[in-house]
């Protein structure tokens, strides 16, 4: 995660440091503010992103150690540098004990402030890179690739393309297994944010009780059991993109608070009084209709109109059977162990494209994996297939021949090869010559 410009608090009651330092300290990837009392800085805390904290150990308004743990608690992801007199040693000690990263003696050393600075940084990016990829699934950092040629894909792929640079929130609709975590991944990978993690949640896994907690975090002693201040998603997705899956299970009154965020670019821990500003990028999905959801009063409606802005609807697999083949090759080659090479004879191809899969890509990707394991010699038959997947495809097309699916099968990998045929026999695991005899048997040009 690399983000090129960061901000640095300066806390000092002296006019003269603070001039100092934001004027020593400030360069192109920098960006210096200062506070002069503990008040002044944690309002700015609470209103701002801070990736460093340089504060003096004897403010007027704040005793000790005070302003030190009041900051850590606030913002858990951040380095602090305490500067210090030459009698203060034994108390900055006890600083970085309550979390301080370094300390500096006045009258300092600007280089090696700078040093320290730089460093702190790079502990700061590291740590929350760290906490991002603790809470997506590590999927997003290997491209994903969009297969399928049919008329629905190619216009999914082309709002892809345009809604990916936009922040606008998306909401990604469809059944369950048709794919809608791709879609997601590659809106995100084509987004301007797509260097850092996306964050992803699966909204029927929060506890009713916790969700909000979970989702905006929560300061110490806010509600039972909370014995420590925690950050949320949404700080974790900070610069990036938050995919909240199955949003149809978010309970009503946290929909209400993440509209607020949707439409401010605030939120607040639990607990909490002031803002905090965020910059993500939402992602939304659900099996659900949420039109009818909002009728009936399990969705709120405001939120509705808000994530619906964009929408994609991704159709379910037995809608777009054209894309079967290429999702059949693409899972041999992904699946297939030590790049062994697996075909599928004819009859096993025409159960599955006779097949209605109720469970989509997930499902479709499941019987691929397990016909692998059952092959013998890379092929795969029929009897590799589940049988009630045979016998389901079987009773779906009892009027058809299979000479009916296979001539309509041909001419589908013709079409979607341009007419090649030596690729079209390739992708068929037939022979150039074998497919010269169909195509005379079934009379096509």
């Amino acid at each position: 995660m690399d983000r090129e410009k960061y901000s640095i608090l300066v806390i000092d009651d002296e006019e003269s440091i603070r001039r100092l330092l934001q004027k020593e300290l400030a360069n192109s990837r920098r960006e210096i503010l200062t506070a002069a009392d503990g008040a002044e800085a944690m309002a700015m805390v609470r209103s701002h992103w801070f990736d460093v904290i340089i504060m003096d150990l004897w403010l007027p308004d704040v005793s000790d150690l005070e302003l030190l743990i009041k900051i850590r608690e606030s913002i858990p992801h951040i380095e602090v540098i305490m500067i210090t007199g030459h009698g203060d040693v034994d108390i900055a000690v006890e600083a970085m004990k309550l979390g301080a990263c370094d300390f500096i003696r006045k009258p300092f050393n600007l280089d090696r402030l700078d040093l320290i600075v730089e460093k702190a940084h790079q502990r700061v990016l590291l740590s929350r890179e760290n906490a991002m990829l603790r809470h997506s699934t590590g999927q997003e950092q290997n491209k994903v690739r969009f297969i399928g040629n049919s008329q629905a894909m190619r216009d999914i792929q082309f709002l892809i393309e345009k809604v990916a640079p936009a922040k606008i929130p998306v909401l990604i609709t469809g059944e369950s297994g048709a794919g809608k975590d791709v879609v997601a991944r590659l809106i995100h990978q084509r987004s301007p944010l797509a260097a850092n993690p996306m964050i992803v949640k699966n909204c029927a896994t929060l506890q009713k009780e916790l969700a909000r907690s979970e989702l905006f975090g929560h300061i110490k002693g806010s509600f039972t059991g909370a014995n420590e201040s925690r950050e949320g998603l949404l700080s974790f997705a900070h610069d990036s993109t938050l995919f909240l899956d199955e949003i149809g299970e978010l309970p009503l009154e946290v929909q209400a608070s993440l509209l607020r965020v949707l439409e401010t670019g605030t939120y607040r821990r639990v607990g909490e009084k002031e803002e905090r500003k965020v910059n993500i990028r939402f992602l939304f999905a659900t099996n659900r209709h949420l039109a009818e959801e909002v009728e009936k009063e399990r969705f709120n409606e405001a939120f509705f109109h808000r994530i619906n802005a964009f929408s994609i609807h991704i159709p379910s697999l037995k809608d777009r059977k054209e894309d079967l083949p290429l999702l059949v090759d693409y899972f041999l080659t992904t699946l297939s162990p030590d790049n062994t090479s697996y075909r599928i004879v004819e009859r096993a191809m025409a159960c599955i494209l006779k097949y209605n899969w109720p469970g989509n890509i997930r499902e479709l990707r499941n019987v691929i994996e397990r016909s692998i394991i059952l092959a013998e010699n890379g092929i795969i038959t029929e009897r590799c297939l589940p049988r009630e997947l045979v016998e389901s495809s079987e009773s779906n097309s009892a009027a058809l021949t299979l000479e009916s699916v296979e001539r309509d099968h041909i001419l589908k990998m013709l079409d979607f090869y341009g007419g090649n045929r030596q690729k079209t026999a390739d992708t068929l695991g037939i022979s150039r010559k074998t497919l010269y005899r169909k195509l005379n048997q079934y009379a096509i040009e």
